[in-house]
C-alpha cells in the first residue's frame, strides 16, 4: 500500500522548490514502535530551516514534520513529537536531562516525520492525547506548545514576573498564554501587525518595538541573533534571556557592562524531554489555550512553509491529512 509524503529533495531557498511529493510505500513499525494514520501536523520554523538547508538533513529524502496528531491501528489517539528517540544510558539521561543525550534522535530529522498521511514512532516517545479534541487544535502543542514551555522554564520567570517575548508565532503565542496563566505580565516583541493584534487579544500588556518596562525575563522565538543584545539590554538585573530555537544565525558582539554585567544571563533551549512534554500537555488540556491556527491541505505544504517564510502566518500552520 502506498501513501502520499512530501520530501526534502535538494534543500535550498524555499523558493527554488526543495520539497518535492512523493508517493512511497506505507511504513512498516519495527520493534517496539507503533504505525501512526496522521490527522494532522503542525508546520514549525524548524520544517523550514530543514528544508532551506539550515539544518542539514540526517537522512537523505526526509519527509518533516514533527507535531503530528493521528490514530494507532486499535483507535488510540497520539501525538507525535520532535525527540524521537534517547540512549536511556548515558549520564544525560541517567539524571533526567534525557534532551542533551547524544544519541538522541528526533522526527522529521532522524526518521520521517508527518508530512505525509503515515509514520512509524518508538511507542514510549509518543503522547496520548484525547480523541473528542480536533487534530488541528492538538497539533500546535506537541511543538510549538511544549518547546515554548521548556523555554519558559529555562528563563526562570519569577512569580508575577515581567516576560519579555521576542517574535510571536506558532510557539510564541502558546508560550505567552502559559505564562499569563501563571500570573505574569507579558510584552510582546514583533513587527507584525497581525502578530500584534494577536497578542494584545490574549492578553499582552503590550506589543511593539519594545518593551515598555524592564523585564525580570524574557524568550527569543525570533531565529535572529542580533536580538540577543537587544533583549538582554532590556532585562532587569538578574534576569535571564532563553533562547528557543533550534537555529540562530550569528549574535554580533556582547558588551559585557551592557549586556551581561549585574548578573543577567543567556541560556539556550534543547528540545525537551518527556517530563516537559507531559507536564505542559497535562496544563494544555486541563486549561486549553487559544490555539490560533491556519489550515493547509497535505498538498499544500511547500506553500505552508514559503508563508512561513515571508510572514504571512499568524499563529501556527497545519496540515490536516
Amino acid at each position: 500500500m502506498s501513501m502520499r509524503a512530501w520530501v526534502v529533495d535538494r534543500p535550498g531557498p524555499i523558493g527554488g522548490g526543495p520539497l518535492v511529493p512523493v508517493e512511497r510505500p506505507v511504513p512498516a513499525p519495527g520493534p517496539g514502535e507503533v504505525l501512526v494514520r496522521v490527522e494532522a501536523c503542525g508546520v514549525c520554523r524548524t520544517d523550514l530551516h530543514l528544508a532551506e538547508g539550515d539544518l542539514p538533513p540526517r537522512r537523505p529524502r526526509v519527509s518533516p514534520g514533527h507535531q503530528a496528531v493521528g490514530r494507532t491501528p486499535d483507535g488510540r489517539r497520539v501525538g507525535v513529537a520532535w525527540l524521537r528517540s534517547t540512549c536511556g544510558r548515558c549520564a544525560y539521561c541517567r539524571r533526567g536531562a534525557e534532551n542533551l543525550c547524544p544519541g538522541s534522535a528526533y522526527t522529521g530529522w532522524d526518521a520521517d516525520g508527518g508530512f505525509a498521511e503515515y509514520l512509524v514512532a518508538p511507542a514510549d516517545y509518543v503522547y496520548p492525547l484525547p480523541g473528542d479534541v480536533p487534530a488541528e487544535r492538538l497539533a500546535p502543542l506537541l511543538c510549538a506548545g511544549i518547546v515554548g514551555y521548556r523555554a519558559l522554564l529555562r528563563c526562570e520567570l519569577p512569580a508575577g514576573g515581567r516576560l519579555g517575548i521576542y517574535g510571536f508565532g506558532a510557539s510564541a503565542h502558546l508560550t505567552a498564554q502559559a505564562a499569563l496563566a501563571l500570573g505574569a505580565t507579558v510584552h510582546v516583541v514583533t513587527r507584525s501587525p497581525a502578530a500584534r493584534r494577536l497578542a494584545l487579544e490574549l492578553g499582552a500588556a503590550s506589543a511593539g518595538e519594545r518593551p515598555p518596562e524592564p523585564l525580570d525575563a524574557a524568550i527569543l522565538f525570533a531565529p535572529v541573533g542580533g536580538l540577543v543584545p537587544v533583549a538582554l539590554e532590556s532585562l532587569d538585573r538578574g534576569g535571564t534571556l532563553a533562547v528557543a530555537g533550534i537555529h540562530l544565525s550569528d549574535v554580533p558582539a556582547l558588551n559585557y557592562e551592557r549586556h551581561l554585567f549585574q548578573e543577567r544571563t543567556l541560556r539556550s533551549v534543547t528540545a525537551n524531554t518527556r517530563a516537559d512534554g507531559r507536564a505542559y500537555l497535562e496544563l494544555a488540556l486541563a486549561r486549553p489555550p487559544e490555539v490560533a491556527t491556519v489550515p493547509y491541505a497535505l498538498g499544500d505544504a511547500a506553500r505552508a512553509l514559503a508563508d512561513l517564510a515571508t510572514g504571512q502566518v499568524s499563529g501556527a500552520a497545519v496540515l490536516i491529512v
